[in-house]
C-alpha cells in the first residue's frame, strides 16, 4: 500500500493548523491591541479637543477681558447645563460635558453643580469650568465706600455702578435692622455714619440693598463697635454721639497728623457749650458742597437746619458721614489743646486760634492769599 499521499495530507493538515494558531497569535498579539490603540487614540483625541478651551489666552491676557456672565437658575440639570455652556461657546461639546458630569457624580454622589451667576472664561479648559460651578465659585463683585461718604454719595456711586438704582439703597438704608442688629442706637431715621467705608466682595447674585446694608452693617460691628466698647470709659459720648462726632472730624481732618487736634478742638467746644461752628454739618443739612471757587455764603451759614451747628448747640441730629477708623479712634482719645478754633487753609491744613480774635485775623490771611493767587 502506497502511504506517500496520506502523509502528504497530514503534513497539510498540521500546515493549516499551524497557520490557524498564527492567525490567532497575530490577531491577539498585534492586531487588536493595534485596533484598540487605534480607537484609544481616537478616544483621547476626541477628548482632548473637547476639553481644550474654545479660545486660546494670549501671553498677556486676562481671561476677565473675556469672561461670560452665565446665571443657573436652582435645579438647572447638568445636561442643560451643558447646553447652555455650549450655547454661550463656553465649552465645545455639551456630551463632554455630560460625561464629565457623570464621572464628577461618581466620585463624589453627595457633590453637585451649584446654582448661582458665574462669570466663566472661554479661555478655560471644560474640567475648570466644571470645577468652578461644581464648588459653587460665583460671580464676586467688589464695591469700594470710601471714609467721609454720605449715604447720597453711596446711593450714587452704587447707581453708577449698575448695581441698583440710588432710591432704592436710600429706601433700604431707612429701614434700621434693630433684630439684627441691636446695638443700635434708638430712634435712628436712617443708618447715616453706621455704614463702615470699606472695599468689600459681594456675590453677583446677591446684590441688592440690603444684602449691601447687612455687610457694611456688619463690618461696622467688627471693627467700630468693639472699639467703642472696649474704651467707652474714654469719653462721656454715647455710640450715636461718638459715631456723630467722628463724621464730623472724618469731614473736617484732610491731614492726618491734625485729625485728633481737631478731635480735641470739637471736643472742648462741646464740653465748654460753644457751638462747634463746622462747616460740614451746613453743607449736609443744605445737601450742598462747598469748593474753592464757590466756598459757604453767609447766608447759608445762618440757615435754620438741624444739622447748622452754626446756630445750633451741640451734635447734629446723626451722624453727616462714614466715618473711618482713624476717625473714631482720635473722637476716642482727642488732644488736650487750648485751641478753640480752626481754619482751613487751601491745602488741606488748618490754622489753630486760641481766640476769637487769632481766628479772625486767621481768616483774613487765608482771604487775602487766596486773593493773591487769583
Amino acid at each position: 500500500m502506497n502511504r506517500e499521499p496520506q502523509i502528504k495530507g497530514n503534513e497539510r493538515n498540521g500546515q493549516r493548523k499551524r497557520t490557524g494558531r498564527f492567525s490567532k497569535v497575530f490577531f491577539y498579539l498585534l492586531l487588536l491591541p493595534a485596533t484598540w490603540g487605534f480607537f484609544a487614540w481616537q478616544g483621547w483625541a476626541w477628548w482632548s479637543w473637547v476639553n481644550s478651551p474654545p479660545k486660546i489666552a494670549g501671553k498677556n491676557a486676562d481671561p476677565q477681558e473675556t469672561a461670560v456672565s452665565i446665571e443657573i437658575p436652582p435645579g438647572t440639570s447638568s445636561k442643560q447645563i451643558g447646553k447652555d455652556l455650549e450655547a454661550a461657546g463656553l465649552i465645545r461639546s455639551a456630551t463632554g460635558w455630560d460625561l464629565w458630569s457623570r464621572w464628577l457624580s461618581l466620585q463624589n454622589a453627595e457633590g453637585g453643580f451649584k446654582a448661582g451667576t458665574y462669570e466663566l472664561s472661554p479661555t478655560l479648559p471644560m474640567t475648570g469650568i466644571a470645577e468652578k460651578i461644581w464648588k459653587g465659585e460665583v460671580m464676586q463683585l467688589s464695591f469700594t465706600i470710601p471714609e467721609g461718604w454720605s449715604l447720597q454719595l453711596m446711593a450714587s456711586y452704587f447707581e453708577t455702578q449698575g448695581f441698583f438704582p440710588a432710591k432704592d439703597f436710600l429706601a433700604a438704608a431707612s429701614q434700621v435692622p434693630y433684630s439684627s442688629y441691636p446695638w443700635l442706637p434708638s430712634g435712628l431715621p436712617h443708618l447715616e455714619g453706621f455704614l463702615y467705608p470699606d472695599t468689600y466682595q459681594i456675590e453677583g447674585d446677591r446684590v441688592n440693598p440690603d444684602a449691601v446694608i447687612k455687610q457694611m452693617l456688619r463690618r461696622f460691628e467688627q471693627v467700630a463697635l468693639p472699639l467703642y466698647q472696649k474704651d467707652q470709659k474714654q469719653t462721656k459720648l454715647s455710640l450715636k454721639e461718638w459715631v456723630t462726632l467722628a463724621s464730623i472730624v472724618e469731614k473736617e481732618a484732610v491731614i492726618a497728623s491734625e485729625r485728633k487736634l481737631i478731635a480735641g478742638v470739637f471736643t472742648k467746644r462741646l464740653r465748654e457749650g460753644i457751638n462747634l461752628g463746622a462747616d460740614p454739618t451746613v453743607e449736609y443739612g443744605l445737601g450742598i458742597r462747598q469748593t474753592r471757587e464757590k466756598p459757604l455764603t453767609f447766608k447759608q451759614v445762618q440757615t435754620p437746619s438741624p444739622y447748622n451747628t452754626y446756630i445750633n448747640p451741640g451734635l447734629p441730629p446723626t451722624p453727616i458721614a462714614a466715618p473711618g477708623l482713624a476717625s473714631l479712634e482720635a473722637t476716642l482719645y482727642p488732644e488736650n489743646t487750648d485751641f478753640l478754633y480752626f481754619m482751613a487753609r487751601y491745602d488741606g491744613t488748618h490754622i489753630f486760634s486760641k481766640t476769637a480774635a487769632e481766628h479772625e485775623a486767621a481768616i483774613a490771611s487765608v482771604d487775602k492769599q487766596e486773593r493773591k493767587s487769583q
